[in-house]
């Protein structure tokens, strides 16, 4: 039988920055078909935390206004928040309406 073993809640989690430049804090980490918000700025070689859960103002990409509750997507050649799916990373939903010239939307994270 399998047996799990508790390491941490799930909230935050570690996270080694493998790179050779420092992640700064509140900033969009995709980590495989996730994406984390650096909580403290991570140097190179040192283990920092990623947020993965909770509600965050983001830039939003393109000129198209996003209602409550539409999935929304990181678009990393953009560096913003889309509601394409293609070729993006799932953030998680809107949790209001942003307007077509809104440059930032309210994103609850999908964890």
């Amino acid at each position: 039988m399998n047996k799990a073993i508790y390491w941490q809640k799930g909230e935050q989690l570690d996270l080694k920055n493998a790179t050779t430049n420092a992640i700064e804090a509140n900033t969009v980490v995709v980590i495989g078909t996730r994406i984390g918000i650096a909580g403290n700025t991570i140097n190179p070689g040192e283990i920092g935390s990623l947020v993965m859960e909770g509600v965050f103002e983001l830039v939003k990409t393109g000129t198209k206004e996003i209602t409550a509750g539409t999935d929304v997507y990181y678009d990393a050649t953009a560096d913003g928040i889309t509601d394409t799916a293609t070729s993006n990373t799932l953030v998680g939903y809107a949790v209001q309406k942003a307007a077509a010239a809104d440059t930032t939307i309210f994103v609850k994270l999908k964890g």
